[in-house]
């Protein structure tokens, strides 16, 4: 009886340390997991930050180019309304 007593303490204890060993490697999965994720989640953040920086310097170079269109037509204007004031002096018309 002292045998089987032994042995059944045996199992259970054996039952109990295996189960605790897979509990802790369940745990270092989960952990390997969720690092893995974490690391995922951080690069495709950076990776829109670029992105977004990278939009946001294309706006700016678009809102140059067009301040620069604003400006040339303005010089064009100007050209032209002193093309029409010479034309006027230069018909006599004043």
């Amino acid at each position: 009886m002292r045998k089987i007593i032994a042995l059944s303490t045996l199992l259970a204890l054996g039952a109990l340390g295996m189960a605790c060993g897979d509990a802790g490697t369940a745990n270092n999965a989960s952990n390997m997991a969720k690092n893995t994720a974490n690391n995922a989640m951080t690069t495709a953040n950076n990776a829109m930050t670029t992105a977004n920086t990278a939009m946001n310097q294309a706006a700016n170079a678009m809102n140059q180019a067009g301040n620069a269109m604003n400006q040339a037509g303005n010089a064009m204007n100007k050209m032209s309304d002193n093309k029409m004031a010479d034309n006027k002096m230069a018909n006599g018309n004043k």
